[in-house]
């Protein structure tokens, strides 16, 4: 994953600097607009399909359906990935309705669409290179606890829960856990919530 995050990181800065001086890039013309607003369109909904199914579908199924201890590796590989393939997405989505609707002359709605986005990026970001770490170490260690008392091996939560109300061990590690995993979903719920406003922004520049 080293290559893709000294790429997303290449792409942030980029975004950055469009919307900084997006004259550094030359003058618009019909042409570089067009694909500017499919790159825009294209990277948005990949980020906002993406973060849909990993939020509320794929997450919650394989949760109800593998062994928990499989389930966490899983999620482990998994997030990073997704986390970064979204970062992506929305630094070019950031770059490109950036360079289209310039700071000094966009109007204010174009001005607050700008910052769901950059706000989107910044909690993916976040997720990507603080949350998500700490997550998978906390998660490597209680998985290890947990296999010195033999359970993680059932799907759900039942044993994990009976074993902690006499290991006092797991019962801190559960706690340290779901803090860091809750500010985890916390901040790609807003990510998502972001850029669940940006679809109605879109919706209303339709002509069907």
């Amino acid at each position: 994953m080293g290559w893709l995050t000294r790429f997303l990181a290449a792409v942030a800065f980029l975004a950055i600097g469009v919307i900084v001086s997006p004259e550094t890039f030359g003058s618009k013309s019909p042409a570089l607009s067009t694909y500017l607003k499919l790159a825009h369109l294209l990277s948005f909904s990949t980020a906002f399909g993406a973060a849909l199914w990993v939020t509320f579908i794929g997450g919650i199924i394989m949760f109800k359906n593998l062994p928990r201890h499989q389930f966490g590796n899983l999620q482990s590989k998994m997030f990073p990935a997704y986390f970064t393939m979204v970062g992506i997405c929305c630094a070019i989505s950031v770059a490109s309705f950036g360079y289209l609707h310039p700071w000094s002359s966009s109007t204010v709605a174009d001005k607050y669409q700008l910052g769901f986005l950059i706000s989107s990026l910044a909690f993916n970001l976040t997720n990507l290179f603080v949350f998500t770490p700490m997550t998978i170490e906390m998660m490597k260690q209680r998985h290890k606890i947990e296999r010195e008392q033999d359970i993680g091996e059932e799907v759900g939560w039942s044993k994990n829960v009976q074993v902690a109300k006499v290991n006092p061990k797991l019962a801190a590690m559960n706690k340290k856990f779901g803090m860091v995993h809750g500010l985890s979903s916390l901040a790609n719920i807003m990510a998502f919530g972001s850029l669940a406003m940006h679809t109605w922004y879109l919706a209303g520049k339709l002509d069907l």
